[in-house]
C-alpha cells in the first residue's frame, strides 16, 4: 500500500499561517494524493486552540473536499494529535471508562462516525474518501509506526509552557515522566492539561500563552534566534529589523536581565521538580532535544528499530546535512519527521527555501518496501509568494 503522510496543517489557525486553506497551494499535494492508496493526516491537522471548532472546520472544509475527491475510493486515516486533540477526546473519556474495552495500546482505529459528531461531520467532507481515526499512532507497515509526536513533550528540555504544563501535572500526579512506560502513563499527565486548554478554546479565541505565540516571542527575547536557521525571513524582517521591533517592545536593559535571569529560572523550575530542563535554547538544541525526547518516546512504546514518523516540531528531516546519528532513538529507532503546512515567519531567514529547516511544505511518502521518502513539495516557491498567500483574504 502506497500512503502518503502530511501533519501539522494547523487548518483554521488565528493568524493564517495554514498554507492550506489557500487553494492555489494545494496542487502539490492533492496531485501526489491522486497517486498513492491512502493519505494519513498524522495530527495538527484542525487548529483547534485558537478558538471554537466551528471556525477552524470553516476554514478547513475547501482543502478537505478536495483531499476527499482526490482520494475517492480510497482512505483518510486522522490521527489527531495535541492541537486537535478535542477531535477525539470524548471517544478517549469514555473508553477509559470500566467495562468500555482494554487499556490503551500504541494504535487504536475507530470508524469516524462512532467516534464523535465533529469526525462525523468530516468524515461527511472527505466523501467518497472513506475516514477512519487512529491514536496515538498507527503502524503503516511492520516496520514502519506513525504518531503526531507530543509525547516527546514530556521527555523535552526545552522550558516551553506545555513543557512545564506537564511538569506540574507530573508533579500533581507523582508520575515524573522517567516513569512512564506506555500510552496510558503518557495520557495521564497530557490529556488532563489538554482537556483544560480545549475548554477555554471552546468558549472563544485564546490569548498567546495558550495558543503557542507567547513561546515564539519569549525564544526570540531570550535571543534564541541565530542567522541561519532562525529569524523572519525576506525584506520585511531582516535581523537588523527585528532587533529594532525587540529593542521597542522591551528596553535593552530588560531583555539583557532576561538572558541573565533565564537559567536562573530554570535551575529553579528542575529544583521544584519540572524538569529536567535546560537553558539552552538555541536552534540546533532545539533540534537535538526534540529528536532525544522523540526518541525516548519509542523507546518507551517498546517501537524496537522501526521507522518512527511524526511531526509536532515542524522540522522537516532528516535534511541534507543532518547528523544522522541524531536521527535515532536510543533503543534505534529510525525516526523522521514531516516538518509541516504553515508558513511561520518567526522560524525562516531569508536563504533559499532549501537553507530553511521550517520551510513548509513537506510530507513523507512511503512505498510498499524501502525507506520512507522525505518529500518537500513547495520547495520551489518563493518567500514572497508565500507571504502574499498568508496576507490574502
Amino acid at each position: 500500500m502506497r500512503t502518503l503522510i502530511v501533519s501539522d496543517l494547523h487548518l483554521g489557525s488565528a493568524s493564517r499561517a495554514d498554507l492550506l486553506r489557500k487553494p492555489d497551494l494545494r496542487g502539490p499535494l492533492l496531485d501526489l494524493a491522486r497517486q498513492v492508496d491512502r493519505v494519513v493526516l498524522l495530527g495538527d491537522a484542525l487548529e483547534l486552540r485558537h478558538g471554537p471548532a466551528r471556525g477552524a472546520i470553516e476554514a478547513g472544509q475547501g482543502f478537505l473536499r478536495e483531499l476527499g475527491q482526490a482520494l475517492a475510493g480510497r482512505e483518510v486515516v486522522l490521527c489527531p494529535g495535541n492541537h486537535d486533540y478535542a477531535l477525539l477526546a470524548p471517544w478517549l473519556a469514555q473508553r477509559a471508562e470500566p467495562g468500555r474495552g482494554d487499556g490503551l495500546g500504541v494504535e487504536q482505529r475507530v470508524p469516524a462516525e462512532q467516534a464523535t459528531p465533529v469526525l462525523g461531520e468530516l468524515a461527511e467532507m472527505l466523501r467518497p474518501a472513506a475516514l477512519t481515526v487512529a491514536y496515538p499512532g498507527l503502524w503503516l507497515r511492520p516496520d514502519v509506526y506513525a504518531t503526531h509526536g507530543h509525547y516527546l513533550d514530556c521527555h523535552v528540555t526545552i522550558p516551553t509552557l506545555e513543557r512545564l504544563g506537564i511538569g506540574a501535572m507530573n508533579r500533581v500526579l507523582g508520575r515524573p515522566s522517567e516513569s512512564l512506560r506506555g500510552v496510558a502513563d503518557y495520557e495521564s499527565v497530557s490529556a488532563p492539561l489538554y482537556a483544560w486548554i480545549d475548554a477555554v478554546a471552546r468558549q472563544g479565541p485564546t490569548n498567546p500563552a495558550l495558543n503557542g505565540s507567547v513561546t515564539v516571542r519569549a525564544w526570540h527575547a531570550l535571543g534564541g534566534g541565530d542567522s541561519t536557521h532562525s529569524a523572519p525571513a525576506g525584506g520585511w524582517a531582516p535581523a537588523a529589523l527585528v532587533r529594532r521591533r525587540l529593542a521597542s517592545a522591551a528596553p535593552a536593559l530588560r531583555r539583557r536581565a532576561l538572558r541573565h535571569a533565564f537559567p536562573l529560572v530554570v535551575g529553579a523550575l528542575n529544583r521544584a521538580g519540572m524538569g529536567p530542563l535546560r537553558a539552552d535554547i538555541s536552534p540546533s538544541e532545539l533540534r537535538r532535544a526534540g529528536l532525544r525526547a522523540m526518541g525516548e518516546v519509542a523507546a518507551r512504546l517498546d517501537l524496537g528499530d522501526a521507522y518512527v514518523i511524526f511531526g509536532h516540531t515542524h522540522r522537516a528531516g532528516p535534511l541534507p546535512g543532518d547528523d544522522e546519528s541524531e536521527w535515532r532513538g536510543r533503543a534505534g529507532a529510525r525516526l523522521m519527521n514531516t516538518g509541516c503546512w504553515t508558513y511561520e515567519r518567526v522560524f525562516l531567514t531569508a536563504a533559499s527555501p532549501e537553507q530553511n529547516h521550517y520551510w513548509p511544505g513537506s510530507c513523507v511518502l512511503l512505498e510498499e518496501s524501502g525507506a520512507p521518502r522525505l518529500l518537500r513539495l513547495l520547495i520551489d516557491r518563493s518567500h514572497e509568494e508565500l507571504r502574499a498567500a498568508r496576507a490574502a483574504r
